[in-house]
């Protein structure tokens, strides 16, 4: 049996993952926490991660391709987080032994995880009912619909209940690795492994499924330069017109490209860029909360305060206590 402690908190090493298979598993769901967790490393050089997949059968078949799975499901109760994967039928039965062992899994602490109609997977477990979820957005409907104990929020990309939690389609299951990376081991590792992704870590989850990437950064209107020069940046006073002096556009046409690229105006890309930067520094330092302050352009702690718990949940000083003993 696999250590339960609080991986929020504690988390041991290695963290072991089982990404379960089924028949009609969609890949890119499968290896995409594969790839992310497996990438992951600590500052110390060690990963963190051990990633297996598991099935209750020896061979699966998936679209485009067959797959030989080397773990049978009596791994779930070995490890200490799930993923399941989404599926391209989510009206397929759902195995009676996957059922058990996620459930029996569940009531030993197990953190499971669902991306996109994995929830489907998940739901029928019964561990969704009384909860808020989600899926991707174009299969929402159907799942309120067969499950109606179920909160099914349509638009965000993951949502985190503890120890269970969901995630939207495509891009937003990396979203969710990265979300548990920074639950596991803290803000600078998450960071390090959204770089490894070539995703932005800001990406929370109340962030809208519905968000437009440009097909080139060759024509300009990819925001990554000016993403990097805020990073940069971020001790400055930063508002939208040096922002749209800094990209050469318009205020009205860079607050439209937030919108599009990242799902959320610049002012909140900032914020939260801050706060994730001023969680770096509580983990990772021992500056002063006024240094902190400084740092992250908050101008003052009763400013960090204020925006930190806005976006963190928690105050800085609470946060430190409990992530602190992650520096160096």
């Amino acid at each position: 049996m696999a250590d339960k402690t609080n991986c929020a908190t504690n988390a041991p090493i290695p963290h072991k993952i089982a990404v379960v298979m089924y028949d009609g598993v969609i890949p890119t769901d499968a290896f995409v926490p594969c790839d992310t967790f497996s990438r992951v490393q600590l500052s110390s050089g060690e990963s963190p991660y051990q990633v297996t997949l598991c099935s209750n059968a020896t061979h699966i078949n998936s679209p485009f391709c067959s797959i030989n799975i080397p773990d049978s499901l009596d791994l779930l109760n070995k490890v200490d987080t799930i993923i399941l994967p989404g599926t391209n039928d989510t009206a397929a039965p759902i195995p009676a032994s996957l059922i058990q062992a996620l459930q029996q899994a569940a009531e030993a602490g197990t953190r499971i995880a669902s991306i996109c109609t994995g929830a489907f997977v998940l739901a029928a477990t019964g561990l969704l009912n009384g909860k808020k979820a989600t899926t991707h957005w174009n299969q929402a409907m159907q799942l309120q619909q067969a499950y109606p104990k179920i909160n099914v929020d349509p638009n965000v990309l993951f949502v985190d209940n503890g120890q269970i939690l969901t995630s939207a389609g495509a891009l937003a299951g990396i979203d969710l690795c990265l979300h548990m990376i920074r639950n596991d081991f803290g803000a600078q590792v998450a960071a390090d492994a959204a770089r490894i992704s070539v995703m932005p870590l800001e990406r929370a989850g109340g962030q809208k499924q519905f968000i437009k990437h440009p097909q080139s950064t060759d024509n300009g209107s990819s925001l990554q330069p000016l993403l990097s020069w805020v990073e940069n940046n971020l001790s400055d006073e930063l508002n939208i017109s040096q922002l749209a002096k800094q990209a050469a556009m318009s205020p009205r046409t860079l607050n439209r490209r937030f919108v599009e690229q990242l799902g959320i105006p610049p002012s909140a890309w900032i914020l939260n860029c801050r706060a994730r930067y001023a969680q770096q520094l509580l983990e990772t330092t021992s500056y002063t909360m006024e240094q902190v302050a400084t740092k992250t352009g908050f101008g003052s702690t009763a400013n960090l305060r204020k925006q930190f718990r806005r976006v963190v949940g928690t105050s800085p000083s609470a946060y430190r206590k409990s992530f602190g003993s992650r520096a160096g």
